[in-house]
């Protein structure tokens, strides 16, 4: 990359493909198997009292709603993508883009998980890896599936963006 311009451009490309493909997997999963995925309502409530100092909550379903959370959720969860993808670029460098490779793309998207179990789902009233919940293992194991496939639409992305193929 000549600029920090195409370096974040690069980010927005491989970070938008790669939620979008996480959104796709969530919506096939809530329509083959009925399975439900993160409410984008709750995490934009979450971030609104955030926003105003409030970090843990007993149950987010049960804080007091805020303006706007479901763009709010929806929003943060693309630029989340956007700042993992900037935060794997300085990683991995810009070689990548143009030989893309999966596994660090897997490994980094599998190592992304820690932001949720340890801070977010605490934050939500879930505990440190969704200990809290009816069944950890299970939203365990489904966290931590969704973000090896965001790893894997990094990966993609590089391929259909960046290397031509």
């Amino acid at each position: 990359m000549k600029s920090i311009s195409e370096w974040v451009l690069a980010a927005v490309l491989l970070g938008v493909s790669a939620t979008a493909l996480l959104d796709c997997w969530a919506w096939l999963q809530r329509w083959a198997f009925n399975t439900p995925s993160m409410n984008m309502r709750y995490l934009g409530r979450w971030l609104g009292h955030v926003s105003a100092g409030r970090v843990f909550h007993r149950a987010i379903a049960q804080s007091s709603p805020v303006v706007a959370e479901l763009w709010l959720g929806w929003v943060f969860h693309y630029i989340t993508g956007v700042v993992f993808a900037l935060v794997f670029l300085g990683w991995v460098g810009n070689a990548w883009l143009f030989q893309p490779n999966l596994w660090p793309a897997l490994g980094f998207g599998v190592a992304t998980v820690l932001l949720p179990f340890l801070f977010m789902q605490p934050g939500m009233g879930q505990g440190i890896a969704a200990s809290r919940t009816a069944a950890p293992w299970t939203a365990r194991l489904k966290s931590l599936l969704n973000h090896a496939i965001f790893g894997v639409g990094l990966y993609l992305a590089g391929i259909v963006w960046f290397s031509g193929g």
